[in-house]
This record gives C-alpha cells, structure tokens and sequence, in this order.
C-alpha cells in the first residue's frame, strides 16, 4: 500500500504540478470488471478481447477441421489440456471452443475428462438433409424465378472455391466452401434468420459417421459440380433445372 501511495504522489493526473495532491482513483466494483485489479488502471477491453477471440477462433477452426477430417474419433474423449498442448496453446481457449462446438453438437461434456466426440449414424445425417432440404430447397426455387441472374453471376467465386478445395481434396476447406456458397444462396432471402438455422443444420450434417468414414474425393468433387450447374441453371432462370439438380443436391445428403 506504501508503495501505491508513493506511486500516486510522483504522478499526478492530466499533467498536474507535483504539489497538486492526486485525485482519488475512481474504484470499479470488482463484478464489474470480472477480476481483481487492485486499484490498478485495467489495459484497454478491446484489445484483450480481439486477442482472446482471436486465438479461441484459431482453435475453434483447427478443432472443427479436425472433426470434418476425422482427426478426432466419434465416441473418443479428449481433455482440453492435451488438445492445448497439440495446438501449442493454454486448456483455456481449447475449453471454450469445445463449448461452441458443444452447442453445435459436435461433441458433449464429460464432467472432470473433457469433450467426447459426438456419434452420429446414417439416420441422423437423413434427417439432418431431411430438414435442410425442407428449408432450403423452397427458398432457392423462390429466388430461381425472382433473382436477376447478375446476383447468381457474383456468387461464381464461392462455387469454384469449391471446385478447387475437392479437386485436392481438401475436406476442411470444402466443408467451408460448401457453406460459404449455400449461405450466399439463401442471403439473397433477406432473412438473417433462415441463414443461421440452416448453416447450423450444414454444419451439423458435415462432422463425420460414429464408424469415423469421412467424404471421399470423388464424392467432393460431383458435390462440387452439382454447385456449378445448379449455379448455371440459376443464371439462365431454368426453374425446372433448378427444381432437378436442389433435389438430387440434398439426396445426396453431402452438400
């Protein structure tokens, strides 16, 4: 406390002369900042709140590709200690992540040992494209006879991003591809709403079987071409071509 004291007398605020004594430090309750400061001038919020959601998101998009991948084993459990020390990172933003993930129904809390991998069968997947294809495949008939095909011609790059992730394979990236281009689709709704619903349920459909079987090459790559053509019926406003090729696309249960 002396210490602080002194600390006080030889800096005084806004510039003011030594002799001036130094205004009271205005005390935040401690709930308020969520941690014990001491009286000390806490560093600037945002900054460490960008830092924190920046290493957390690192680990939320490494965890999920490991998922996709099949890194990470449907019906394992892992602790977040020994997936920080895999990413080079603390148990802490490892702990976090794994609760988004949790929230998706990736994976589920196993009190005092960590994360256990969800175990989904072909069932779940046939509900999950089930329930996709009720939402989405109405929507992208609407928009097929409303949109101008300019609209569809600007969501080129988003349907080549995933030619190129499946042309090497690339199950992560595709996998962020795939939703990329899905949710340009169904933006061009105007319902925020229907956009998030429906890439919970993409990504839900994405993480890998409980025989831990993950999306082959092939397989990427005629979900891919299904995009480009579904993209090309769309600019020509074909709206029986498109009926077609949303209908085989959420068959498939893939993309």
């Amino acid at each position: 406390m002396e210490q602080g004291r002194a600390r006080e007398e030889v800096r005084p605020p806004y510039g003011a002369a030594a002799s001036v004594p130094a205004a009271p430090p205005v005390r935040v309750p401690e709930q308020a900042r969520g941690e014990h400061t001491h009286c000390e001038e806490p560093p600037p919020a945002p900054r460490i709140q960008v830092r924190r959601h920046s290493v957390r998101g690192q680990i939320l998009d490494a965890l999920r590709a490991a998922l996709v991948d099949g890194e990470l084993a449907p019906g394992q459990v892992y602790s977040a200690p020994a997936l920080g020390a895999r990413f080079g990172v603390s148990a802490t933003p490892v702990r976090e992540a794994m609760q988004q993930l949790a929230g998706e129904g990736a994976v589920e809390v196993v009190p005092n040992r960590g994360f256990r991998v969800a175990e989904r069968g072909p069932r779940e997947l046939a509900e999950l494209a089930e329930v996709r294809a009720l939402i989405e495949v109405p929507v992208m008939l609407r928009l097929a006879r409303t949109v101008p095909p300019a609209h569809w011609c600007a969501l080129r790059p988003l349907a080549d991003a995933t030619v190129a992730a499946a042309a090497v394979g690339d199950r992560a990236s595709y996998a962020e591809a795939d939703r990329a281009f899905h949710g340009a689709v169904l933006a061009l709704a105007g319902n925020s709403r229907l956009v998030m619903v429906a890439d919970d349920l993409h990504r839900r459909s994405q993480w890998p079987l409980v025989d831990n079987r993950v999306t082959r090459r092939a397989d990427l790559l005629a979900d891919a071409s299904e995009h480009t053509a579904l993209l090309d019926a769309l600019i020509a406003q074909d709206v029986t071509v498109v009926q077609s090729l949303v209908r085989e696309h959420f068959a498939g249960a893939d993309g």
